[in-house]
């Protein structure tokens, strides 16, 4: 499938709501350069894509915009991209490799949540806004690296941390055996922990005062939380 240019004439410049939605037999799209927003839902549980090709003018991906694409192993977004919306490309469970673009400022809740097949990501200098869970219960996901100019976020041995490095955000879920928070971290975020299932336990410093909803949700092999 390929978006075109025009229709009748006039330029196409978004991807509705659901427009694509459980197409089950669209196997690749090509987005054309007039193209500058993809709707909610739009790509929802297209099941056989293998290939997405954005055009160069695409800013907006909306929420569940590729959520569901489960055949889908990789995915490069263009610089041109700001905002990649809530859970967008989550139970991507085939997504191996994805490549984000210099343009990025927001990372949905979500937006990566159970991609199984995910084993590194990294965050470019541009953002400055990643949603609750964004990278939650990615079973293989070995470490996250974030730009080191980066002025907003940071990651220290793989795990992702605010820039002052008080609050943990998420800890990678191929994360295996023992792991000691920081001692500077006084909170750990939603889901910080979540699906971490080869974690055998944690240590906690003295000065954590908070830890976010489903902190530890699903960590099977987690023997002990030690303060």
């Amino acid at each position: 499938m390929t978006i075109p240019d025009t229709i009748n004439g006039r330029p196409v410049t978004s991807i509705g709501y659901s427009a694509f939605y459980n197409r089950s037999s669209l196997t690749s799209i090509t987005i054309s350069t007039n193209v500058t927003s993809i709707g909610n839902m739009a790509f929802n549980s297209c099941t056989s894509l293998t290939g997405i090709t954005f055009g160069s003018s695409v800013t907006n991906i909306g929420n569940y915009a590729f959520s569901g694409c489960t055949s889908l192993p990789s995915i490069t977004i263009p610089d041109s991209v700001i905002n990649i919306g809530p859970d967008a490309f989550c139970l991507c469970t085939s997504l191996t490799n994805v490549m984000i673009g210099n343009s990025v400022t927001n990372i949905g809740s979500g937006a990566f949540e159970f991609c199984s097949s995910l084993t590194s990501i990294t965050i470019p200098n541009s953002v400055t806004s990643i949603g609750s869970a964004a990278f939650s219960s990615c079973a293989t996901l070995s470490g996250i690296t974030v730009d080191t100019l980066n002025s907003v976020y940071s990651s220290v041995d793989g795990v992702l941390f605010n820039k002052s490095q008080t609050t943990l955000i998420q800890c990678p879920g191929g994360r295996a055996g023992s792991y000691a928070v920081p001692n500077n971290v006084t909170s750990i975020g939603t889901a910080a922990f979540a699906g971490c299932s080869s974690l055998t336990n944690v240590t906690i410093g003295n000065r954590l005062t908070s830890i976010g909803t489903f902190g530890f949700l699903s960590c099977t092999g987690l023997t002990g939380v030690y303060f």
